[in-house]
């Protein structure tokens, strides 16, 4: 019988800790599990509690302070330590902030032995109600906050927080939502997914059925968007999804991402470079913060440019203007020839191109 994990994200130390409580006292037969990363001194702290109290408490040093590290050296360990105990019924995981839940959904995915013991039953992604748009939209670093993993995690908190949420099949936010924010969250959770006001409105025995589905949640995120998005007709909030077969010029990208990369608005989808025609390449962006990076090729599917963008109030003319500025012409897409290059300024992103066009 394999145990099921309901797994606690999010940026907000206190939204998190607040609704891993309520869970808690909702599920009496479930344990809970809380890591945290202390950067400054590479050490991973581990509590351990159920309604009778705190059962561990466990200062771990850590090769290097960032998630990787602490989900294979500790996280997946304790969960399925705790789950042959067979004392408890199911698993509150609250995992480090920052920390995604699909990396723990791909390694059950991949791992038999893990598998046979733990089973991953939801994903809740914990948010400060009273600063949903300025955690999802606004600039801040999770460095700035002192929530990062390590020196070298620049992350955006915006960035990380909207991949959070895209994940999860709950959405909780801690201490109340106003419209705007509630508009927010639902536009970008997977459709389906649960958005409310405070963990007392959770179905919480519902948590440890079979509410994830790793598949659709999977194809929901995939950077390659095939999945139809639903259309935003609501007070607050708008979305552009931008469409084109055609490839982003490199140069004209590079001078101007700005354009569409900055802003408070989230970002996310893929292009291709006529430089790179073979490759898909990511877009994701939130609040000014922007990441592009090698997604893998495009095999049989056809090369596709695909940009959806949330914000809140009224969307910038602007973004779709320079979304077009940024396509090749028809002029331009004709002259393959001319792409025939080794180097096309993407390589600090990208690396290398691995076979001219």
């Amino acid at each position: 019988m394999r145990t099921p994990v309901v797994l606690v994200t999010g940026v907000d130390p206190d939204a998190m800790a607040a609704t891993v409580v309520g869970l808690q006292f909702d599920l009496p037969t479930t344990v809970a599990v809380r890591h945290h990363i202390d950067p400054g001194r590479s050490v991973l702290i581990r509590v351990v509690s159920d309604l009778t109290g705190v059962l561990e408490r466990e200062e771990i040093d850590l090769a290097h302070a960032c998630v990787s590290c602490a989900l294979r050296e500790d996280v997946l360990p304790t969960l399925e330590r705790l789950s042959r105990e067979g004392r408890w019924q199911s698993i509150v995981a609250h995992l480090p902030t920052g920390a995604e839940a699909g990396q723990v959904c791909a390694v059950l995915a991949q791992d038999t032995r893990l598998a046979r013991h733990l089973r991953v039953s939801s994903v809740v992604a914990a948010v400060a109600g009273g600063s949903v748009a300025a955690d999802l939209l606004g600039d801040d670093l999770l460095a700035e906050r002192g929530h990062h993993s390590g020196e070298e995690d620049r992350r955006g908190v915006g960035e990380v927080q909207a991949a959070l949420v895209e994940y999860a099949d709950v959405v909780v936010a801690d201490g109340g939502l106003d419209d705007a924010g509630r508009e927010l969250l639902e536009t970008l959770a997977r459709p389906g997914a649960q958005v409310v006001a405070g963990v007392e409105h959770v179905d919480v025995p519902s948590l440890t059925t079979v509410l994830h589905q790793h598949d659709r949640t999977l194809a929901w995120i995939d950077p390659v968007l095939t999945v139809p998005f639903p259309r935003v007709r609501l007070q607050h909030v708008w979305r552009l999804d931008l469409v084109s077969p055609l490839a982003f010029h490199p140069e004209r990208l590079l001078d101007d991402l700005e354009s569409l990369g900055s802003g408070e608005h989230r970002s996310r989808g893929c292009f291709w470079l006529p430089t790179r025609p073979d490759r898909v390449i990511t877009w994701d962006g939130a609040g000014g913060q922007l990441s592009i990076g090698d997604h893998g090729a495009w095999a049989q599917r056809a090369p596709l440019t695909r940009l959806v963008l949330t914000g809140l109030g009224r969307p910038g003319e602007q973004l779709a203007e320079a979304f077009r500025r940024l396509l090749l012409t028809p002029d331009e897409a004709a002259a393959r020839g001319s792409w025939r290059t080794s180097y096309d300024g993407f390589e600090p992103w990208l690396g290398p191109i691995r076979e001219v066009a």
